[in-house]
């Protein structure tokens, strides 16, 4: 094994080690696991609608109209989709890459 290789096994190392660190890996997890959780509830309840309710979401919005409850459920459930997307991208580029940067940073000096 090579000096590179050898401090970087270090730095890893010291990375690993950094409570910080565990905190940044709760956080981020935590956080995916929030997100991802949501994400499953509406979709499953969106299933579940289609399956024991489906002559409620075939039902006109109003009369004379060929869309139905079920195409702005749908549509929503996509828009959601990329809200929380964005949601989550806005926060791992703020506190995520903050806390990232500061370990980083702890470790090197």
């Amino acid at each position: 094994m090579n000096e590179a290789q050898t401090t970087l096994d270090v730095r890893y190392q010291l990375i690993e080690n950094n409570p910080r660190f565990h905190e940044l890996v709760h956080k981020r997890q935590a956080f995916a696991l929030l997100l991802s959780l949501i994400m499953l509830v509406l979709y499953v309840g969106f299933i579940l609608l289609i399956a024991f309710a489906p002559g409620w979401l075939g039902t006109p919005l109003h009369p004379g109209t060929s869309v139905t409850r079920g195409i702005p459920i749908g549509v929503g459930l996509i828009v959601i989709s990329f809200v929380l997307t964005g949601v989550y991208v806005w926060r791992a580029n703020g506190e995520f890459d903050r806390l990232t940067k500061e370990i980083v940073r702890e470790v090197q000096s």
